[in-house]
C-alpha cells in the first residue's frame, strides 16, 4: 500500500515538472490541456456533495446525539474562527511592513474593469441579504444538482443526521444505507485519484502556457512574500498548534505529500478531500469527528484564503496610491472574515471572495483586481495548500479536544510515514 502511494506521488511530481517544462517550450499546445484538468477537478467535484452528505450524516449520527454534535461542531467554529483571524492578521502586518506594492503607482483610470467584470458579478451575490436565503437549495435534490455549494448540503445533511437520531431504531436502516453508499463513493474517489498525474500535469501546464513566466516578473514580490507568508504560517502557528496538541508538523506534511502535490498541480483542495478523511481517520481521529470538521472546515476554516484576502486587497492599494487608515485596515479584515466564509477549495473561489471583499471597501476600487488576475492562480496553489493542512491540523485539534484522537496511533503512523 506505502509503495503504491510512493509511486502515485512520484508520478504527480513528475507530471507537474513536465507540465511546466511543456507549458514555457509550446505555450500553445500547453493551453490546450486545459481540459485534462478541467476534466479531472470536474470528476473529483462530481462525488463531493454526496461523499460530505454521506459523511455528515455519519458523523452526526456516529456522535450519537445532538448534544455532542453541538459541543463538537462549537470547538471546530471557535478554532476555526481563532486560527483564521490569526492568519487575517498576519497577512495585515506583512503587507505593512514589507509594502511590496508600493512604488507601482498605478493610475486609476488605466484599470481594466472589464477583466474582472465576470469575478465581480459572481461577488454580488456574496453581498446581499440572498447569500443566506441561497444558502437554502430550492429542492432537497437541488444542494446536490444546482451550484454545488457545499454550504448546502452541509445544511440538508446536518438537518437528515438530526432527524435520524430522532427516530431512533426506525433510521437505522437508511443509516446502513447510508454507510454503504460512502463506501462506494469512497471507492469511485480511490478509482479517480489514479488519474491525478494527468489531471495536474495539464493543469499546470495550461498555467504556464496560458499566463507565461516572464507575467510573473512585475508581480513577483508579492507572490514571493505571500508563499513565504503562507509557509510560516502552516510552520510556526499550525506547527504550534500541532505540537501543542502532540505531534510534529513537518511529519505531518511529509505524511500527505501526495494530496499535497495533487493540490499543488490542480490548485483545488476539494481534489484531495476525501483522501484527507481516510488519511486522518488512519492517524487515530474518531470516525465521526472528521466526519463533521473536515466538510466544516472546507467552508469556514480557509487560512491561506484569509492571508490572501488582506495581502492582495492591500497590495492593490499601495500600487493605487490609495492610503488606509489603521481603522479602514480593520475593517477590510472584519469584511474579509465574512465573505471568506463558503468559499470552496476550487481555484477561482478565492478570486471571487477578494472581489466581495472590495465590493464593501469603497476606498479600493474593484477594477484594481485586474493588477493581480494574470498571477491568481499561481498564487492560488499557495492559497489551496494552507487551507488544505489547516484543515487536516483542526480535525486532529477537534479530536484531541473531544478525547478521541488515539495518540498512540498518531504517533506510529506519521513515524513510518518518515521511513
Amino acid at each position: 500500500m506505502r509503495s503504491s502511494s510512493h509511486r502515485l506521488y512520484l508520478w504527480v511530481l513528475a507530471a507537474i515538472v513536465a507540465g511546466i517544462v511543456f507549458g514555457y517550450v509550446s505555450p500553445a499546445r500547453a493551453v490546450a490541456l486545459k481540459p485534462l484538468g478541467d476534466g479531472f477537478i470536474a470528476l473529483v467535484k462530481m462525488l463531493i456533495s454526496p461523499v460530505i452528505f454521506c459523511t455528515v450524516v455519519l458523523g452526526i449520527a456516529g456522535a450519537g446525539e445532538m448534544k455532542t454534535v453541538g459541543r463538537v461542531g462549537g470547538k471546530a467554529l471557535i478554532y476555526f474562527e481563532v486560527v483564521s483571524s490569526v492568519a487575517l492578521l498576519i497577512g495585515l502586518v506583512v503587507m505593512n511592513v514589507l509594502r511590496p506594492g508600493a512604488g507601482f503607482n498605478v493610475d486609476p483610470a488605466s484599470l481594466d474593469a472589464q477583466a474582472v467584470a465576470d469575478y465581480t458579478q459572481k461577488a454580488a451575490g456574496q453581498l446581499n441579504s440572498g447569500f443566506l436565503l441561497h444558502l437554502i437549495p430550492s429542492t432537497f435534490f437541488d444542494a446536490f444538482t444546482g451550484s454545488g455549494d457545499l454550504l448546502q448540503v452541509l445544511l440538508v445533511a446536518i438537518l437528515f443526521g438530526y432527524a435520524i437520531i430522532r427516530i431512533g431504531e426506525k433510521g437505522k436502516l437508511v443509516l446502513t444505507f447510508i454507510e454503504q453508499c460512502s463506501h462506494v463513493f469512497f471507492a469511485i474517489m480511490d478509482v479517480i485519484m489514479k488519474l491525478a498525474p494527468i489531471g495536474a500535469g495539464g493543469a499546470m501546464a495550461f498555467t504556464v502556457g496560458r499566463f507565461g513566466v516572464a507575467s510573473l516578473k512585475p508581480l513577483a514580490a508579492l507572490m514571493t512574500i505571500f508563499y513565504l507568508t503562507c509557509i510560516l504560517f502552516v510552520v510556526l502557528v499550525l506547527g504550534a498548534v500541532a505540537s501543542w496538541t502532540g505531534f510534529s508538523i513537518l511529519r505531518f506534511l511529509a505524511y500527505i505529500k501526495d494530496e499535497l502535490m495533487t493540490v499543488i498541480g490542480t490548485s483545488s483542495s476539494e481534489t484531495v478531500l476525501v483522501p484527507l478523511m481516510a488519511k486522518l481517520e488512519k492517524l487515530g481521529c474518531s470516525k465521526s469527528v472528521v466526519g463533521l470538521v473536515v466538510p466544516a472546515g472546507y467552508s469556514f476554516n480557509l487560512d491561506g484564503t484569509n492571508i490572501y484576502l488582506t495581502m492582495a486587497a492591500l497590495f492593490i492599494a499601495q500600487a493605487l496610491n490609495i492610503h488606509l487608515s489603521l481603522y479602514q485596515q480593520l475593517s477590510l479584515l472584519a469584511v474579509a472574515m465574512l465573505t471568506s466564509k463558503g468559499a470552496s477549495g476550487v481555484s477561482g473561489a478565492g478570486f471571487i471572495t477578494l472581489a466581495a471583499t472590495l465590493t464593501v471597501v469603497p476606498s479600493i476600487p474593484v477594477a484594481g483586481l485586474s493588477l493581480i488576475l494574470g498571477v491568481d492562480r499561481f498564487m492560488s496553489q499557495a492559497r489551496s495548500l494552507t487551507n488544505f493542512v489547516g484543515n487536516g491540523v483542526a480535525t486532529i485539534v477537534v479530536s484531541h479536544w473531544e478525547g478521541e484522537l488515539d495518540h498512540d496511533k498518531l504517533r506510529k503512523e506519521l513515524a513510518t510515514s518518515q521511513s
